[in-house]
């Protein structure tokens, strides 16, 4: 952590730690953590090559009930930058995943896959009030790039958006780039295909988001441009930015390789501007940073409403996000650099980074996250806590922790000569941590502990254990 003010929103910091390129420092996952690093919960991969991205709280609408519960998202599979693909065309391409969401008591609720063929992309899975995901999908599709001035036996990576029934996993909305956008209007040269397996991320859809009057924004990175589209006809009411941009644009309103377009209040656009640039090794267009835009839809003009500068500056190659908070402070995950940071709304200008900013980390070693949120979350964890016991000259140090609860506050120690008499020897030890380190002169050699909620009321016990030396 290197700056926290006053000011922050609630909620705890939702990222998916891996690397690119370098060994992961520790363990790829899932993670939540305090504003202070320390963990709250952490699912670990088995493997370096499996990542989650994503990861956030969204909230789950039952298909036939419509009870609403809070629950965590995230797609699993291997990210590769650049894409990679082989077998083509025809082969199966990688890398994969899915999707999961998971309830407040870390139980797997759903598994989501993509259908036509495609497959669940790690840029975007979004739950609706209908009881629906919609998310992206991608398939490399055999083409001839010579026109464009790729290779003969090439294909264009195509991406399809896909609304998926929770309940019964069938399709009921989807919307394929390749029959609406002409890849010719990429910024990516089609001869890159030669790095990338024959592939051509001629469009690089990375996210969408529902407005009203089913209306969708969605954002392509390689072709710097963001769409809204009806959902129910399938046409383009407006394209911001890119080669045939509906839009002009004011000062400091442009954008380049963009993630994240979400629609905001009054007419307002925010996305995340990475400025930067045509993998691998390309050059910089601009310093990456938050942006909240109005559109002035009628007369067809972008207006740069707030910016969000980071000190030092940074160029992330990819990734990113904006998040829009309940107190009106922006969120920022920069992607390929490893910070996150939260923003007082009125954010800053460009060479003024550390204005209005409230709050700023850094991954360790080389780690990064696709996306990082600020969510509020309650997690009950419906396995029990852990406890170890270790010697430590003639006392004993009793270890608690309790991966993902949120509620515990303290802890009580129970020991005694065999696993069935055991009595407090520890009525009440402040949670200090994700483990917390209890003292005690209890010869034991049995014992278990007990978490308490805020109350003094025991959540949940541990099993019983015996020391180690």
């Amino acid at each position: 952590m290197t700056a926290h003010e006053p000011g922050t929103a609630q909620g705890k910091i939702f990222v998916g730690p891996y690397a690119i390129g370098t060994a992961v420092f520790g363990q790829t996952g899932a993670l939540i953590s305090e504003n202070s690093g320390d963990p709250v919960w952490f699912r670990p991969l088995p493997s370096p090559d499996l990542q989650n991205a994503d990861f956030k709280v969204q909230t789950y609408h039952h298909p036939r009930t419509g009870k609403a519960q809070p629950v965590l998202t995230w797609w699993q599979g291997s990210i590769a930058i650049p894409p990679t693909y082989t077998n083509l065309p025809g082969g199966a391409p990688e890398p994969g995943g899915c999707y999961y969401i998971y309830d407040d008591h870390y139980r797997l609720l759903k598994t989501v896959f993509a259908h036509h063929g495609f497959y669940p992309d790690e840029h975007e899975f979004l739950l609706t009030r209908r009881g629906t995901a919609l998310f992206i999908a991608t398939k490399p599709v055999p083409k001839d790039l010579r026109p464009y001035g790729g290779p003969k036996d090439g294909a264009v990576l195509d991406s399809e958006i896909q609304e998926v029934d929770l309940e019964t996993g069938k399709l009921v909305f989807s919307w394929d780039l390749l029959e609406h956008l002409d890849p010719a209007d990429s910024e990516v040269p089609a001869s890159d295909a030669a790095t990338s397996g024959g592939v051509w991320d001629a469009y690089h859809l990375n996210s969408i988001d529902e407005g009203p009057d089913g209306k969708l924004l969605i954002s392509l990175r390689n072709f710097w441009a963001i769409y809204d589209i009806s959902k129910k006809t399938g046409g383009i009411h407006w394209q911001l930015g890119g080669k045939k941009s509906d839009f002009t644009f004011g000062p400091h309103a442009d954008f380049y390789w963009q993630h994240d377009a979400r629609f905001g209040p009054d007419g307002r656009i925010s996305l995340f501007d990475d400025g930067c640039c045509n993998q691998p090794d390309g050059t910089p267009e601009q310093e990456s940073h938050g942006l909240v835009l109005d559109l002035d839809v009628d007369r067809r003009r972008a207006s740069a409403a707030r910016t969000y500068y980071h000190r030092p500056p940074l160029f992330s190659a990819s990734q990113g996000n904006t998040q829009a908070l309940d107190n009106g402070n922006k969120f920022i995950g920069w992607g390929q650099s490893s910070y996150y940071s939260e923003y007082a709304n009125a954010g800053n200008t460009e060479g003024n980074g550390s204005e209005n900013l409230l709050y700023d980390a850094k991954l360790p070693g080389s780690n990064i996250s696709y996306r990082a949120f600020r969510n509020k979350w309650i997690g009950k964890p419906s396995y029990p806590p852990s406890a170890a016991v270790k010697t430590d000259g003639r006392k004993r140090v009793v270890y608690a922790s309790w991966n993902g609860s949120t509620q515990t506050r303290a802890w009580r120690v129970l020991a005694g000569p065999d696993s069935d008499s055991l009595s407090v020897v520890v009525r009440h030890a402040e949670r200090t941590g994700f483990e917390t380190a209890i003292p005690t002169d209890a010869p034991g050699p049995y014992f278990r502990v007990e978490a308490l909620d805020e109350e003094g009321h025991v959540l949940k016990s541990s099993a019983v254990v015996t020391p180690t030396r």
